[in-house]
């Protein structure tokens, strides 16, 4: 039964993000008021409907990007991969660390991308093949994209997070600043942070090896420099600047967190962004 034709679950999968990331923000809000063991229900009721959100949206991403015997692969697809096993690694973490704040960032932009199949249903379509070089290239390029997706997201509520620290008393007290209070300190979450950059810029790094190596059997042609490799590259040396900068100099604070969100940025140009731009703005597939 394929359920990917329905737009019903797709709304459905959406509208689950969206009530999980305003249950979210409203535990934040009450937290204090609230009993221990009212507090933990509330949170493995959020845990529970995480899960099922995650398995509708499991479910309708295999089925739109196998359809046909090919694998759809384009923005939108990409995309949703992304911020679905990006709310994946959070679901798993949270059993883990407490990162309150990061369901209200992340859980809405997953609410928008598990949509996106739906309403641009194009995008790349080519022969799934066997290939084992295929396979690690794109669960590679998969994770890399999702892990330096959730390190972005983590740098910009770190950001936040800094400049409360700075602030005068008086602008501490609003909703947001309780929900940056709950986080963990800034130096775990900078360990944190770089844990997933490292990570990340391996996989990366095996995205590109992996490219270059299986060029024939992914692309039928010889590898090439093309905007989309070009941007990989810059945003392989950009990570790889910033790890050697950590590990070497020290770097830390805000250099570490723009240097972030610069990789991310060129990462995202690399192929969700070249893609948007054949697909979306010159219909090209």
């Amino acid at each position: 039964m394929n359920l990917a034709s329905n737009p019903v679950l797709y709304c459905l999968v959406s509208i689950l993000y969206l009530a999980l990331a305003a249950h979210a923000g409203w535990r934040q809000h009450v937290s204090r008021e609230m009993a221990d063991g009212r507090s933990m229900a509330a949170v493995w009721l959020e845990r529970i409907g995480l899960l099922v959100a995650l398995l509708l949206h499991g479910i309708l991403l295999v089925q739109t990007m196998f359809a046909d015997q090919l694998l759809h692969f384009g923005f939108a697809y990409a995309l949703s991969t992304m911020l679905w096993l990006g709310v994946l690694f959070y679901w798993l973490e949270s059993f883990a660390v407490r990162l309150t704040a990061l369901p209200l960032l992340l859980l809405p932009l997953a609410a928008a991308a598990a949509l996106l199949p739906w309403m641009f249903p194009g995008g790349t379509g080519f022969v799934a093949t066997d290939a084992w070089g295929f396979r690690l290239h794109l669960l590679a390029a998969i994770l890399a994209y999702s892990l330096l997706t959730m390190a972005a997201l983590h740098a910009v509520l770190m950001t936040a997070q800094e400049r409360r620290l700075h602030a005068a008393p008086s602008a501490r007290a609003s909703a947001w600043s309780r929900v940056l209070e709950s986080l963990p300190p800034l130096l775990t979450m900078e360990k944190m942070l770089f844990r997933m950059l490292t990570l990340g810029f391996v996989l990366l790094t095996l995205t590109l090896l992996s490219g270059v190596l299986f060029a024939e059997v992914l692309w039928h042609r010889a590898f090439h420099l093309d905007h989309k490799t070009v941007f990989a590259v810059l945003s392989w040396l950009i990570f790889g600047a910033l790890l050697l900068g950590r590990y070497r100099y020290g770097w830390r604070g805000r250099r570490a967190l723009r240097w972030t969100l610069a990789g991310f940025a060129a990462l995202m140009l690399a192929y969700v962004g070249s893609r948007f731009v054949l697909e979306v703005i010159l219909h090209r597939f």
